[in-house]
């Protein structure tokens, strides 16, 4: 995963008048795996606990260092729930353990630079996505008038 790769430059600390450098950084999923001394498994696992794209909420009262402690411990949400009931599992965790372990994938495609179609974006990252309808503008907008999109590569981050 590479992140801060669309941010560059400084950023204002929240609720701080202090700012930080940002560079793009790569995160290698062996090297976090292996960090946390977890399986790719229980990496989800940990998600399903904290809260993914597919149960925003998590579990209550669970955040990061408890879920990697829990799961340390029980080694499944499956042991976890029988062994500790007091924590409601959503009955849906086997459905997005497996969104996350076998995802429904294509390689039969191409990818082709176009002009974007402002309206579209806007409807689905606004109207479907609730995202800032002004920075999506001037997203668009930047995407739309940089000449040497075709100059910039991934490659240049990190080369």
């Amino acid at each position: 995963m590479v992140k801060n790769l669309a941010i560059t430059g400084r950023r204002k600390l929240p609720r701080r008048d202090t700012y930080v450098e940002i560079q793009p950084e790569i995160i290698e999923l062996s090297k976090a795996l292996q960090g946390l001394s977890l399986t790719r498994e229980q990496l989800v696992d940990v998600g399903i606990l904290i809260g993914t794209d597919f149960n925003p909420d998590g579990v209550k009262g669970i955040g990061p260092k408890s879920a990697v402690k829990l799961i340390h411990e029980y080694g499944r949400l499956e042991e976890l729930a029988q062994r500790k009931p007091e924590i409601s599992l959503s009955s849906e965790f086997h459905a997005i353990r497996k969104i996350f372990l076998d995802p429904n994938v294509t390689s039969n495609y191409s990818l082709q630079w176009c002009k974007p179609d402002e309206e579209k974006v806007i409807a689905f990252l606004c109207g479907e996505r609730d995202f800032s309808e002004d920075r999506v503008k001037k997203a668009i907008s930047r995407m739309i008038v940089t000449p040497s999109r075709d100059s910039t590569t991934l490659e240049s981050y990190f080369g």
